[in-house]
């Protein structure tokens, strides 16, 4: 491991779980876990096959919600921003009417992650269409899209904390990874 791991990715949860993560990576368990519960990555791509993907969600939960102009992975947006995706409305004006134009952005890291975490990252997006605050409401929609979004969010978290740490993804497009009992 060439770097200590930060609890950035896990703050806001309880001591206990930060410091279990934290020995489970140390120990070199975490990854025969988190392998075990996803065992590949998925193979969405391509901005296009996210945006039908991300549609498809959208239009099983948010039929009635506006219309999305872009969907697309993004390779600055973890680096330059500390987000792992982000939910943007922007508003134009043509002619006499005011268009709002929304946008979901994916960071690129998801390319190569469990279609479980792609999902979690996209329902959260796409419960901004309806909720800008992280709120009740907007958990509670988090979950109807998605009911093990508490379990995926943190799931993840221990990942990140983990790639950070050791610089090693667990997953890549190319292979399907093997987990030993």
């Amino acid at each position: 491991m060439h770097t200590k791991p930060s609890p950035s990715y896990l703050s806001g949860y309880p001591l206990v779980l930060t410091e279990q993560v934290q020995q489970l990576i140390k120990q070199g368990l975490l990854t025969n876990i988190l392998l075990q519960k996803y065992p590949q990555a998925h193979t969405i791509r391509s901005d296009k096959a996210l945006y039908d993907y991300v549609l498809e969600i959208k239009g099983q939960y948010l039929r009635n919600a506006g219309q999305l102009s872009k969907v697309a992975f993004d390779g600055k947006l973890h680096v330059i921003q500390h987000a792992l995706g982000t939910h943007t409305s922007i508003s134009r004006i043509q002619g006499t009417k005011l268009r709002a134009k929304r946008e979901i952005r994916i960071a690129e890291l998801f390319k190569e992650m469990p279609l479980d975490f792609l999902r979690m990252i996209v329902v959260h997006e796409l419960a901004h269409i309806k909720d800008r605050e992280h709120n009740k409401a907007f958990y509670q929609l988090c979950r109807h899209m998605e009911p093990d979004y508490h379990q995926l969010e943190f799931d993840l978290r221990a990942y990140l904390t983990y790639l950070e740490a050791t610089g090693k993804p667990l997953w890549s497009a190319t292979s399907v990874n093997t987990v030993s009992p």
